[in-house]
């Protein structure tokens, strides 16, 4: 009888990890698409009509290398550790900044409207509230883990 409850109460867990994990993988979406919405807005409203902005697609793909290859190559139990890990995230600030002062760049060189670099940095602010949601929901080495894929 004990056994059978403590079975029951694992299967309740991992259910509960599982509707976790799908609650937020559908959030985590549904956040990168209404940025993406953003991002095409900027460009593609007739009033705009500006395909410049659409480089820093470049920087959503490249902001989660630097953390992710500091992730692999470094032991937590390392004291070097934290300087590879503060690279990594030195350098992703870099690529995030980059990608909120293009749009910026752009709309001062009058290459695109305000407007549409305003919906930039609202999809932008979007998408990285999103890639930062991913790695703090799937980034721990857990049931659920992003490193299972």
């Amino acid at each position: 009888n004990e056994v059978a409850r403590g079975l029951q109460e694992s299967r309740g867990d991992s259910g509960r990890h599982t509707r976790f994990a799908g609650v937020s993988l559908i959030s985590l979406s549904f956040g990168g698409a209404v940025g993406l919405m953003f991002l095409m807005l900027g460009c593609a409203l007739p009033i705009y009509n500006q395909y410049w902005p659409l480089f820093v697609l470049f920087f959503y793909i490249l902001s989660p290398i630097p953390y992710c290859i500091a992730r692999r190559l470094v032991d937590d139990t390392d004291a070097m550790s934290n300087a590879c890990k503060e690279l990594a995230i030195f350098l992703t600030t870099g690529i995030v900044v980059s990608a909120f002062g293009l749009p910026i760049v752009f709309a001062r060189a009058h290459l695109i409207e305000w407007g549409a670099c305003a919906l930039v940095l609202t999809g932008n602010t979007v998408i990285f509230a999103t890639i930062l949601g991913f790695f703090l929901v799937f980034g721990s080495n857990d049931d659920f883990s992003w490193q299972q894929w």
